[in-house]
């Protein structure tokens, strides 16, 4: 141990311990924050004496004295030690963010918005591995069980950070054919005579928004079909079997291509889902989640992809 914290290949080392001892003000203090012995620092105090010719401390049974050459040594310790201290944040903070990265991601969004995204972050960040999984399961970001979740809806309290990606409207859809079968509805009361695919979520009600002459109501639906995702209900829907709600961004493409037709537009109430990147924050937080976020906050911010309201960033703060 002494002669890691003496020897001349590790300069800073020996450093280091001259600058505690001074600040701990003995020799017994110091070892107490250097887990090492009072002997053992004494004797690497004597070596670095040895080694510079000169006497750095005075020690008496009561203080240790800074001699000239000490104090031109301590000042001369807490310069390098700060410079190399600035020389590692520096790396830390611009040199190129590795490791892995473990990414989940809800099965539709992820498929469609955040999968094509990783060749370009791949290609941006050759050092990363990124881990990513698709599944509508919520995980525990603050368990370890990922490092970044992209979550849709309201955030429950916790102590991770959240920054903010986006918005997503909703959209009624069913595909022509099924209109011409059984009629478009006009209203939504006319839901009633429709099989109306929902979602199979515990927080999914069974009745869809509406807003008529600026008052907002309820109407219960039924159908014959649930799911746990909106990319099932859009393929569902696309099928041919029924009406659904949906968020706008995973029936974009159906609608764009006419396979999915909107519904009951003027009574939409406009209600919108937040999307947000969720990770553990805070001063230590890896480079490599950083830029991962700030290039989803980039990538898909503002995109035409996510449907009707998106386009707001917001700033980082608590799930």
């Amino acid at each position: 141990m002494d002669a890691k914290l003496t020897g001349g290949s590790d300069r800073a080392r020996a450093l280091a311990l001259f600058a505690a001892v001074v600040e701990a003000g003995s020799f017994s203090a110091a070892a107490r924050v250097l887990d090492l012995t009072p002997s053992a620092v004494a004797r690497a105090i004597d070596r670095i004496e040895a080694r510079l010719g000169v006497r750095l401390l005075l020690r008496s049974t009561r203080a240790l004295t800074l001699t000239a050459e000490g104090q031109a040594y301590l000042l001369a310790a807490r310069r390098i030690l700060a410079d190399l201290d600035d020389a590692e944040q520096q790396i830390a903070d611009q040199g190129s963010p590795r490791g892995r990265l473990r990414v989940s991601a809800a099965l539709a969004h992820g498929r469609l918005y955040v999968v094509p995204l990783l060749g370009d972050f791949a290609h941006a960040y050759p050092h990363i591995l990124v881990d990513i999984a698709l599944t509508d399961t919520l995980v525990d970001v603050a368990a370890g069980q990922a490092d970044v979740a992209i979550r849709f809806g309201p955030l429950v309290d916790s102590a991770l950070t959240a920054r903010k990606l986006g918005q997503s409207g909703r959209v009624i859809v069913a595909s022509a054919a099924y209109l011409s079968r059984h009629g478009t509805p006009r209203v939504p009361e006319d839901l009633h005579a429709h099989n109306c695919l929902n979602f199979s979520f515990r927080r999914a009600e069974p009745t869809w928004p509406f807003r008529r002459d600026g008052h907002d109501f309820n109407l219960c639906v039924e159908g014959g079909i649930v799911a746990n995702n909106g990319e099932t209900l859009g393929q569902l829907a696309a099928a041919g079997v029924g009406v659904t709600r949906v968020g706008r961004f995973s029936v974009a493409g159906e609608i764009a291509e006419g396979r999915l037709v909107p519904l009951l537009e003027d009574y939409n109430p406009g209600d919108v889902e937040l999307i947000h990147a969720v990770f553990v924050g805070g001063a230590h937080l890896p480079a490599r989640v950083r830029v991962f976020v700030d290039f989803l906050a980039e990538r898909l911010t503002g995109s035409a992809a996510h449907g009707r309201g998106i386009g707001e960033n917001g700033a980082a703060g608590e799930d």
